[in-house]
């Protein structure tokens, strides 16, 4: 007989598992610099973090279309990494983070991370904070339709061998909200991140975390951990 399938908490990454506010508005703003665009306020690029780029793009400036966004785009690419390059310090964890995964990991839990973030980017933050090892599945933009599209979270579900009954997802914007519920996952909102605590309510999470170590014992309440009889 088999086992129950994986338990998988699945996190977002900008804004939930790294504080990156710092490198997407200094990227996007010489990217609009380039193009001789007007940057809207650094509050209003928090907003779409989490979309797809030329997605989040269209948003910021709704009068760019077609190979504008494009350029916009790799401008946007091209100065984040030029940053890194130059040797800016890395994105941080949020605090309490690596706690929690540790106290997940030893509750048997399985971690993953689906992002709107490109995988070359995810990669190299995870690689960078030794914790790449760590997640069993590792979604990005490059490799399906971005959130609030469930696609890539279905995909983390199953390839880390769970189900949407047995995952939860860890999010700090309505996207990765509305990703969930489309998923049938349960979802647990953050309000450290970009999006306020009362844009998040009207998603209705099971729970909105204020601390990073609550993340533990409200995955346990979403998903029990089986007693095996001896």
């Amino acid at each position: 007989m088999t086992g129950a399938p994986a338990r998988l908490c699945a996190l977002d990454l900008d804004g939930t598992l790294i504080d990156s506010q710092h490198h997407i508005v200094s990227a996007m703003t010489a990217a609009f610099a380039a193009e001789g665009i007007a940057l809207p306020p650094a509050a209003e690029v928090r907003r779409v973090v989490g979309l797809p780029l030329n997605q989040a793009i269209k948003q910021l400036a709704p009068h760019v279309a077609g190979l504008q966004i494009e350029r916009l785009g790799e401008a946007y690419r091209d100065a984040y990494f030029d940053a890194k390059g130059m040797g800016e310090r890395i994105e941080p964890l949020f605090a309490g983070a690596l706690d929690a995964l540790d106290a997940l990991e030893a509750g048997g839990w399985s971690l993953g991370v689906v992002t709107g973030k490109g995988r070359r980017g995810l990669h190299a933050v995870l690689e960078a904070h030794g914790i790449r090892g760590r997640f069993v599945t590792l979604k990005s933009a490059d490799d399906g339709p971005g959130k609030p599209d469930p696609s890539l979270l279905f995909d983390a579900v199953d390839e880390a061998g769970s189900t949407p009954d047995r995952t939860i997802m860890l999010g700090d914007t309505v996207f990765d909200l509305q990703m969930a519920r489309r998923a049938r996952v349960s979802a647990l909102g953050v309000s450290w991140g970009y999006h306020e605590v009362s844009l998040l309510r009207t998603e209705a999470p099971a729970a909105i975390l204020d601390r990073f170590e609550e993340l533990p014992a409200a995955a346990e309440r979403l998903v029990p951990r089986e007693i095996k009889e001896a």
